[in-house]
């Protein structure tokens, strides 16, 4: 059966590479968005274009119209749940409007998926932020930026939670809501806590998305702060392989239900803050303007997932190294330089 798709949040950075390649793997996809982030609606435009009437796109809020929603997800097999606030530091200026958006609006499709007959399956894009800072985990620096020192494979899901930040305490918090509706109600919930995605159509600003950040900083020749002393380091992963995993996730969905997995680029996609600023240089060719300013609350020395569990139970990877995911996002930011110039 081929399913109808709902993708809340899909006119941003993941829901459209998403959406599109769900599309190309002849899947039925609706996008629900409010259109609220900048970029959104150009990654529509071009998402029409190319897919011409086979998307079907809602314009609506997660967290003031319930019922708009209601009638999207009664007519949905999967949601893919994306919307949210996604910045710490916009999390630290207005807590309740990041509060509303992460919580709330997750809440409201919960109980939309309670009370539909369908009872569609829901994937909810979690965050390692949950895990906090990590600050009992000893670490080391090195000349490729810190490292855990015990932790050989990454984080495991086992980890302890630590909401740090109101970033940290609404996606927690609704990561623990989609967790349990699953236990209480029955739900068919996946928790995918996923850990520096990167790729095309993301408009990064300073404090969020920051690999696009500093790509198109570099390309728009535009000064680059840098929080902390640069050895910050993040398993990264590039976006396509992410929307093979939403793919794989939907075709053995009872064998996932009600689990939570650890999503990132895992030990062979390690790259610190100075290490990319050093491969944009090299293959640019130029010297980036940047400077160092004090750490940002909530910001962990180093993060990189233990995806052992995913591994084990989808055969999922990733596939795209970080040296040819960056050649490909360079490359995207250069072909749409004028519109990425008007938007970020």
């Amino acid at each position: 059966m081929n399913k109808n798709i709902l993708i809340t949040g899909g006119a941003g950075f993941i829901g459209i590479n998403s959406a599109d390649y769900l599309l190309a793997k002849h899947r039925n996809v609706t996008i629900f968005d409010n259109l609220s982030r900048k970029g959104s609606s150009y990654n529509i435009k071009w998402l029409k274009q190319k897919w011409g009437g086979r998307v079907n796109f809602i314009k609506g809020d997660i967290t003031t119209e319930k019922r708009k929603l209601a009638s999207a997800v009664n007519n949905s097999d999967v949601i893919i749940h994306l919307a949210a606030q996604v910045a710490v530091t916009t999390s630290v200026v207005n807590p309740r409007k990041d509060l509303m958006i992460n919580l709330v609006g997750t809440f409201n499709i919960l109980e939309s998926i309670r009370s539909s007959k369908r009872k569609p399956m829901l994937i909810f894009s979690s965050t390692n932020k949950v895990y906090g800072n990590i600050d009992n985990i000893a670490i080391k620096k090195t000349r490729k930026g810190y490292r855990y020192k015990n932790l050989s494979q990454g984080v495991s899901e086992d980890m302890q939670l630590d909401f740090h930040s109101p970033y940290g305490c609404s996606k927690g918090a609704a990561d623990q809501y989609v967790r349990d509706y699953s236990r209480i109600y029955g739900l068919n919930t996946v928790v995918f806590r996923q850990s520096c995605i990167y790729g095309p159509h993301q408009f990064g600003v300073e404090d969020q998305g920051w690999v696009a950040w500093f790509t198109i900083s570099a390309i728009l020749n535009r000064k680059i702060t840098i929080y902390g002393d640069g050895y910050q380091v993040r398993d990264v992963l590039h976006v396509d392989d992410l929307s093979r995993l939403y793919n794989e996730a939907i075709k053995k969905d009872n064998k996932i239900k009600g689990q939570i997995y650890n999503i990132g680029g895992g030990n062979q996609n390690v790259f610190s803050i100075l290490d990319t600023i050093r491969y944009l240089e090299r293959r640019l060719g130029m010297k980036i303007d940047y400077s160092f300013s004090d750490w940002r609350p909530g910001d962990q020395k180093v993060f990189i997932s233990d995806i052992g569990k995913i591994k084990e139970e989808l055969n999922w990877e990733p596939r795209i190294d970080i040296n040819k995911g960056l050649d490909s996002l360079i490359t995207w930011v250069q072909e749409n330089r004028r519109e990425v110039q008007r938007i970020v």
